[in-house]
């Protein structure tokens, strides 16, 4: 694949991967039977793979380092911040107050997580 697909095939990616997160996270919180199905709980896999084999693919191809890039590592740890309350809100809440605060801390990291890309910078909201 050309390095022109995989730079599309990221952007391209994030949306499906969010929307999916985004109605999951209403799902549940609505404790809504969808949740139940095969398809919704397999569907997020293969879209997050994607986005994650393409995130990586970008970085080796030019050879771009989170150790010098330092907006590529903060996107890094901003990942794994927004899985773990993610996570929290999707399976591990026990309470609907705790999804909730979970859910609403992972979207704000998915913003700095696109702000952090699109600016190419670890604090974006100096780049604006």
């Amino acid at each position: 694949m050309s390095y022109s697909a995989i730079k599309s095939l990221h952007p391209g990616s994030v949306l499906p991967s969010y929307s999916l997160f985004f109605l999951r996270g209403i799902w549940i919180l609505r404790a809504s039977p969808v949740m139940r199905q095969r398809s919704v709980r397999i569907a997020p896999h293969p879209i997050d793979t994607a986005l994650l084999d393409s995130a990586i693919t970008l970085a080796f191809i030019p050879g771009i380092s989170p150790v010098t890039a330092l907006w590529l590592a903060a996107k890094i740890i901003a990942l794994l911040l927004y899985i773990v309350p993610g996570s929290i809100a999707i399976e591990r809440a026990k309470t609907q107050r705790a999804r909730l605060a979970a859910w609403l801390s992972a979207q704000a990291v998915f913003l700095y997580i696109v702000f952090t890309a699109w600016a190419h910078d670890p604090m974006p909201w100096c780049a604006l």
